[in-house]
């Protein structure tokens, strides 16, 4: 877990004011069967694949799949520069993503990607310790880092939690 208490607090903020203005529909589905901002940092620790949607010009919904990381209570992943969701994302910054595990967790974000690394600009103030954790993960020589990979952060504007059985998600 690397979050803060004042990130914790923001993420619960979220979770909670997210699930208020959903729908009856979900509302009756996910209430009783969600977790706090706490347990969540605790079970999405790691590599989670995201399926990510981002939009075509033309309007058109694409869905893919990322490698997300969730950090500082936002979803972190990256991407090759030359990938049409790089392309998406860079022309309409507004993405959704869901990270399922089977019926035992769900987690669903809408919100707006921010360039960590740009190729021609000054990379997040953050991006010296994302990088480090990046290279960690897969490795220092795994890409030429400033040429092939473009990494984001998702800054959700909602998020909401399924997990009906929190016990079988929270590490021993």
């Amino acid at each position: 877990m690397r979050e803060t208490a004042s990130e914790l607090d923001e993420l619960q903020a979220l979770l909670d004011a997210s699930l208020s203005r959903s729908t009856a529909h979900l509302q009756s589905i996910f209430t009783a069967r969600t977790i706090d901002a706490v347990q969540l940092t605790r079970i999405l620790t790691g590599m989670c694949t995201l399926a990510l949607s981002t939009v075509t010009a033309k309007g058109e919904p694409r869905i893919s799949g990322v490698d997300g990381h969730f950090l500082h209570g936002r979803w972190h992943f990256g991407t090759a520069r030359t990938a049409a969701k790089a392309r998406h994302l860079a022309a309409r910054p507004a993405a959704s993503a869901a990270h399922m595990r089977g019926e035992d967790l769900g987690v669903f974000t809408h919100g707006t990607v921010e360039i960590l690394n740009p190729e021609d600009g000054a990379p997040a103030a953050d991006w010296p310790e994302l990088l480090a954790y990046f290279k960690d993960c897969y490795g220092a020589d795994a890409f030429d880092w400033e040429r092939e990979v473009v990494y984001y952060r998702l800054h959700p504007h909602w998020m909401t939690v399924y997990a009906p059985d929190v016990a079988k998600l929270l590490p021993e």
